[in-house]
């Protein structure tokens, strides 16, 4: 069954507004798997210019990686394959008041939020992004 969030709109982002989420967001996968690095050893972290490489052992390599033209994250995964996430709004906020609402990057195609899917390949637990205002 495919989730509500298959098909959804992105939201219509600026330049600008696109590199700080995207930022924020490889900020935080960064962050997290420099955690799991320092606890475990074996994993192997990489970021620079907007592409971040992470080596797990018996799993492989995942490469998730900005792209500013369609502003979206693309993410290489040696479990799942290849997607492309957009920022998507997946609640309208408390009241729901105009531009209150909250995004995480989706997969349009199946409606998957990234970080989930990183969770459960990897286990690196995310704190939400989607805690970030739009």
């Amino acid at each position: 069954m495919p989730s509500p969030l298959a098909g959804a709109k992105p939201v219509d982002l600026t330049q600008a507004q696109y590199h700080d989420l995207a930022d924020e967001f490889l900020d935080l996968v960064l962050a997290k798997f420099e955690e799991k690095q320092d606890e475990q050893g074996e994993i192997d972290v990489e970021y620079s210019s907007g592409v971040m490489t992470v080596k797990i052992p018996n799993l492989g390599v995942y490469i998730i990686n900005k792209q500013p033209p369609n502003r979206q994250i693309w993410l290489s995964s040696p479990v799942s394959g290849p997607r492309r996430f957009d920022y998507v709004i997946v609640s309208d906020g408390q009241d729901e008041k105009q531009d209150s609402g909250m995004g995480d990057w989706i997969c349009i195609r199946d409606g998957q939020k990234l970080t989930d899917i990183l969770r459960k390949e990897t286990g690196a637990v995310l704190d939400d992004p989607s805690s970030v205002r739009n």
